[in-house]
């Protein structure tokens, strides 16, 4: 199965114009916007042109619309259904890619905080949708993650997942710890992740530690 990243959207450079981020905010690397116009992620490289999109409604991304030709019908959720809580959405840092009809991976941050999000949604009504709010994503600067790989944490471990085969590879660092995913980085500061070795700046009790390993995914 060969992975496609697709197109984010189309004259999406209304961009700048009064950010809602409040003071009272944690400071994030991507500033919270008013969302106006329609995240589109289309595979135009496929036949049946699968896509999803995110539409807003009062600067907030409202709906996840996903369907692809001959399906026959748009499936549809709430965004913040999707997600379990409400997102500040920039559209720089929101990333679609689609594996065939199979599945349409979503990865962004939430501007307000940073917090990383992946979902990653099943064409086929009979699958469910799988969705993380523990997500490292290569969208916050600190972070590299290969293209064509999704990661996220446990708190215990670095998991690491193929998109197109589904594969996966993990690093332990030893205990349990105590993250707060509003505020990541006072824990795991940056991270370098290939489909080969996953490596690692963790703060462990009060010290910080640099962690490694060589995986294979599997």
């Amino acid at each position: 199965m060969r992975i496609i990243p697709v197109l984010i959207f189309a004259g999406l450079i209304a961009f700048a114009s009064g950010g809602c981020k409040s003071k009272s905010e944690p400071a994030s690397f991507c500033d919270t916007t008013c969302l106006n116009d329609t995240l589109k992620f289309i595979n135009d490289n496929h036949p049946l042109k699968p896509y999803v999109y995110i539409t807003p409604k009062n600067c907030m991304a409202d709906t996840v619309i996903w369907s692809y030709s001959g399906m026959g019908i748009n499936r549809k959720m709430s965004f913040p259904d999707l997600t379990g809580v409400e997102i500040r959405l920039n559209p720089h840092f929101v990333r679609g890619i689609i594996t065939d009809t199979s599945y349409a991976w979503l990865l962004f941050n939430d501007c307000s905080n940073g917090r990383g999000f992946y979902v990653k949604i099943p064409f086929d009504k009979t699958k469910n949708i799988s969705r993380s709010g523990r997500a490292i994503n290569s969208l916050d600067p600190k972070y590299s993650v290969a293209e064509g790989l999704v990661a996220y944490t446990d708190q215990g471990n670095i998991f690491v997942e193929q998109m197109a085969t589904g594969k996966k590879g993990m690093m332990t660092f030893g205990q349990q710890l105590d993250f707060d995913f509003d505020a990541i980085h006072k824990t795991l500061d940056s991270v370098n992740i290939s489909s080969s070795h996953i490596w690692a700046k963790v703060k462990i009790g009060d010290d910080w530690k640099v962690l490694e390993k060589d995986i294979t995914l599997q």
